[in-house]
């Protein structure tokens, strides 16, 4: 009997090699679930945050008789700004690392695993929401609010032109980011 042939080489650099998916049992979770899921947890970020602000910032410069001139918008501005990051990557760190899912990744049946497919790290989970906190950059007087904006909307871009352009795993630079992570469909 003839030996089995030998294994094919491996392919030379540069050439393009098909990524196989991790073998879950699991599909990757699309775009369009993924965009309907962040846009539920963006809601609900967004009412946390006016009631957060609503209570803490705005009442205490009105007690205060100062209003929101001067020096007093900008502390309001910065305190909004740092208050916003911490709230949006504390809450995905948090329902991530501790659960798998937001409240809309519940909704659309989606799960986030580490690479070992069990929930991400706390800190998986925050490397791969952190993009979620450049309005933290509002602490930088007059350019840093718009610039943190456009690097949130640079980041979904980003996101969202890698996930589409992964076929097999869904993988968006967030996800490598963080050490592999994936979102997954489930049943």
């Amino acid at each position: 009997m003839p030996p089995p042939p030998p294994p094919p080489p491996p392919p030379a650099y540069g050439d393009y090699v098909q990524q196989q998916p991790v073998q879950t049992g699991a599909q990757p979770g699309g775009l369009g679930a993924r965009f309907v899921a962040r846009l539920v947890d963006g809601i609900l970020i967004a009412i946390v945050q006016g009631l957060v602000v609503s209570l803490l910032v705005v009442r205490t410069f009105m007690d205060s008789g100062a209003g929101f001139y001067g020096a007093d918008n900008y502390a309001a501005s910065a305190v909004y700004g740092v208050l916003s990051a911490l709230i949006y990557v504390g809450y995905f760190a948090y329902m991530e690392s501790t659960r798998g899912q937001t409240i809309g990744k519940m909704v659309m049946n989606l799960h986030t695993q580490g690479p070992d497919g069990a929930h991400p790290t706390m800190e998986q989970a925050v490397r791969r929401n952190l993009w979620g906190g450049a309005s933290v950059l509002s602490i930088v007087p007059f350019i840093g609010g718009p610039i943190g904006g456009l690097l949130e909307l640079v980041a979904v871009i980003v996101i969202a032109v890698t996930i589409n352009g992964d076929p097999v795993s869904r993988q968006g630079w967030h996800d490598r980011f963080a050490g592999g992570t994936r979102v997954v469909r489930t049943v």
